[in-house]
């Protein structure tokens, strides 16, 4: 469904509808299903019909392409998020609870910090407590 949102409305209503969708499921425990996903359409300005990708094959391809150039960026030994900055790739950061205000800029600077380092590759370490979504 969201690979039929951005061919329909452009790579930008991603950010907007990934939150729609997030904030639905996590923070209000909505099930995963048809009219959860509508509301999420609806609260972006999209139709509900781009809910009937749910049930299709139609953008599968597109999807497997899309999941393909982000690990062909990173490698097979991460999982998702990834993002690229700096001619960089990297998986992370994973966080729970997100920091917010000046924490999140310092923690973006760091980031941004480690991308420009010849030779960064890893951080990790085994999570201690289930996600936080406040």
């Amino acid at each position: 469904m969201c690979i039929a949102a951005e061919q329909e409305s452009g790579a930008e209503v991603l950010g907007p509808l990934y939150t729609a969708l997030g904030t639905r499921f996590h923070h209000q425990k909505a099930p995963r299903e048809r009219p959860t996903i509508e509301a999420a359409l609806a609260e972006v300005g999209l139709p509900a019909r781009l809910a009937d990708a749910m049930d299709s094959t139609e953008h599968d391809e597109a999807l497997r392409a899309s999941h393909q150039d982000g690990m062909d960026r990173v490698g097979y030994e991460v999982g998702t998020p990834v993002i690229s900055v700096n001619g960089m790739s990297i998986f992370g950061p994973v966080m729970s609870p997100i920091p917010r205000g000046e924490a999140a800029a310092r923690l973006w600077d760091g980031v941004m910090l480690v991308t420009k380092t010849d030779g960064f590759f890893e951080l990790k370490r085994s999570r201690t407590r289930d996600p936080i979504f406040d």
